[in-house]
């Protein structure tokens, strides 16, 4: 009834293009934010935020189908370019179409590649670790199992003072070496300890992600520069061979790394809007009318 009769859907002035995409000039701000989520069955539609809405009515700038940078300028270029021009810093992730594309429709705006995502790529890097040693504990324990049949004994499996074997201590470690120390709780702490004594090789990674985080609590942009560059060093005398591509990384993406230090402004507010975005789908049970779906975001956000 809504869909049909209430509501001005059927003669809804962006419906022709609304499944490729959907541009509000009206919303745009010197702040804006790009990234991109998954609407139904895996299809991605990549979405520019203005900050200043704070997620809420007159978020919305744009709304594209697909991430190809190309694509994105292409609907991008229509919002009046007075209006493009006036923007003065977009955040976004690591990837480059993101970058080609916001280089190409707002000519005038800082890149800042959004500090979440460094910092995601280093912690990825330390779970690789991590993952690796809990392979290596799984297949030792395999074999200490395969070997007590082939001795007619009962297998005994090797456990630490808290009553955790080797695989399981790596296994809840996960959650704990994703925080700082100062978020543990004491049965955490015990953990970590454990962790750290029998496998000296996560420690070591675990404080170079450490120091990569305390690097973003620095307020100038000279010295940030400086603390990465240490980093960067750093990443090869610690011979951690996953670090090395956040270390390659980081030199790539250094000027938009450190755009940061400018304004401080982060793609929270997009990975908000985002999951705004999920909920919402969640509640609908998925997306069956993508037209109908996005004429609603349209209603909520726009």
């Amino acid at each position: 009834m809504y869909k049909h009769k209430l509501s001005d859907f059927q003669q809804w002035k962006q419906k022709p293009h609304a499944e490729d995409y959907l541009i509000y000039p009206e919303n745009i701000g010197p702040f804006l934010s790009i990234d991109e989520v998954s609407l139904s069955k895996g299809e991605l539609y990549t979405y520019v935020t203005n900050k200043a809405a704070k997620g809420k009515k007159g978020s919305l700038v744009a709304s594209i189908k697909g991430t190809l940078s190309k694509d994105i300028s292409d609907v991008l270029v229509k919002i009046p370019k007075d209006l493009r021009e006036r923007v003065q810093e977009i955040t976004l992730d690591m990837a480059n179409n993101m970058s080609l594309a916001v280089e190409i429709a707002f000519p005038n705006a800082l890149k800042t590649t959004d500090r979440f995502h460094v910092i995601k790529l280093a912690m990825e890097a330390l779970q690789h670790v991590r993952v690796k040693e809990r392979w290596a504990a799984m297949d030792k324990e395999n074999k200490a199992i395969a070997q007590a049949k082939i001795d007619n004994i009962k297998y005994v499996p090797e456990q630490y003072e808290n009553e955790d074997t080797p695989k399981q201590l790596l296994a809840r470690s996960r959650y704990i070496i994703a925080k700082k120390t100062t978020e543990w709780t004491e049965n955490q702490k015990e953990r970590a300890d454990i962790l750290f004594k029998n496998y000296p090789s996560i420690k070591k990674a675990y404080k170079h992600v450490m120091h990569l985080r305390s690097i973003y609590e620095i307020k100038q942009r000279h010295e940030a520069k400086k603390r990465f560059e240490e980093w960067i060093i750093r990443t090869q005398e610690v011979e951690i061979q996953e670090f090395n591509t956040v270390a390659n990384t980081i030199t790539n993406k250094i000027d938009t790394i450190l755009n940061f230090f400018t304004h401080r402004n982060t793609n929270a507010n997009a990975e908000s809007f985002n999951a705004k975005i999920k909920l919402f789908r969640a509640n609908l049970r998925g997306v069956t009318d993508t037209q109908f779906f996005l004429f609603r975001l349209e209603k909520l956000f726009a």
